[in-house]
């Protein structure tokens, strides 16, 4: 399986990621992805930036742990996760989850799984602050923890 794995603070070209998980592997017959965006408002306030900050390699060994887990239940092709860290403003891309099958049922599982565990399992901790200039911590939603735990009970 083709993996790839990084966690940067540059700019993230979601579009140019997708291509070099299917590339070369006649044998793929679906690739999905999802890219997750900053919004601008959050709990009912205009947010203006958001500071990322993670554990350098710990984040990393968390996130191949995640993929590695998809692999385990779903026939994979390959996977490619991006996530940006530092500050980042709305509409600029956060995530991308990429995720390369013979079989689009798979690669669809696989994608959702893997971004309901980084959003839940993932070490990384968010600071948003607020068009009045207030700043606060972003704690994980109850939507987030429910879908993951939905994984857990279809092992």
């Amino acid at each position: 399986m083709n993996v790839e794995i990084r966690v940067q603070d540059t700019p993230l070209d979601a579009v140019a990621e997708i291509a070099p998980v299917y590339a070369g592997q006649a044998s793929i017959g679906g690739v999905v992805s999802f890219i997750g965006l900053m919004r601008d408002m959050n709990q009912g306030d205009a947010v203006s930036t958001m500071k990322l900050e993670h554990y350098p390699g710990m984040t990393e060994k968390a996130l191949a742990a995640i993929v590695d887990e998809a692999a385990s239940r779903w026939d994979l092709a390959g996977v490619r996760l991006v996530h940006r860290v530092g500050e980042i403003r709305p509409q600029d891309p956060i995530v991308l989850v990429c995720v390369a099958s013979a079989h689009r049922g798979e690669a669809f599982r696989a994608c959702e799984f893997i971004i309901d565990y980084l959003k839940t399992r993932a070490p990384f901790w968010k600071r948003e602050q607020t068009a009045e200039g207030k700043t606060r911590w972003v704690d994980s939603r109850g939507s987030d923890e429910a879908a993951a735990a939905a994984w857990e009970d279809s092992k």
